[in-house]
């Protein structure tokens, strides 16, 4: 019991102390429903749905573009898996408790211009045109792979188990996805690139 005499601990401190939040309460949930961290992974979080929706639109000209009927079908494939990250994204802005908004992401707007590019700059049926296509969806993959990556381990840091969940199989399907085009540049495309005579 808490008393004045010396050495003792004071009623008024001893009720502050005993009221003074545990780390695990810092670290819980609700500690989080308002903080810093909340409001950069949410901004996070709209830059890379607006990179998904950007690559829905993207994907159909990189397919009808390739030369390779196996790069065709992996940029079909990963096309409706993207969809389907669209999804995931706005589950988590409904786990979040907020609206799904897009916000311009400068990083895949220009990998998404590089492609238009490099289909621009190339011609129709070769090789080379493949290996460019590949580049390009490489450096997209790379920088979703990055981005989710981070953003799995911010929604576990803030105990968000679920969507660190939802997240964590994006982030399989786009390494995956990343794995694919380095088998297939690997497997000939790159070969096939090389026999082919510059102008």
């Amino acid at each position: 019991m808490p008393c004045t005499e010396r050495g003792i601990v004071f009623p008024s401190l001893w009720e502050k102390l005993n009221f003074m939040p545990t780390q695990k309460d810092q670290n819980s949930p609700k500690a989080v429903l308002n903080s810093k961290l909340r409001e950069f992974f949410l901004e996070q979080l709209q830059d890379i749905y607006w990179a998904e929706k950007k690559l829905v639109k993207t994907l159909p000209k990189l397919s009808e573009a390739a030369h390779s009927d196996e790069l065709r079908a992996a940029f079909d494939s990963h096309l409706t898996e993207t969809e389907g990250h669209v999804s995931r994204v706005e589950q988590v802005f409904e786990l979040l408790g907020e609206k799904a908004e897009a916000t311009e992401c400068p990083a895949l707007k220009g990998i998404a211009e590089e492609g238009e590019d490099i289909i621009d700059e190339t011609e129709d049926d070769t090789a080379q045109r493949d290996v460019g296509l590949i580049f390009a969806g490489q450096k997209a993959e790379h920088y979703e792979i990055a981005t989710y990556g981070a953003l799995v381990q911010l929604a576990k840091d803030m105990g968000q188990s679920e969507i660190a969940d939802l997240l964590s199989q994006t982030l399989a399907e786009e390494k995956k996805a990343d794995e694919k085009l380095t088998e297939l540049a690997t497997n000939g495309i790159n070969r096939e690139a090389a026999q082919e005579v510059a102008d």
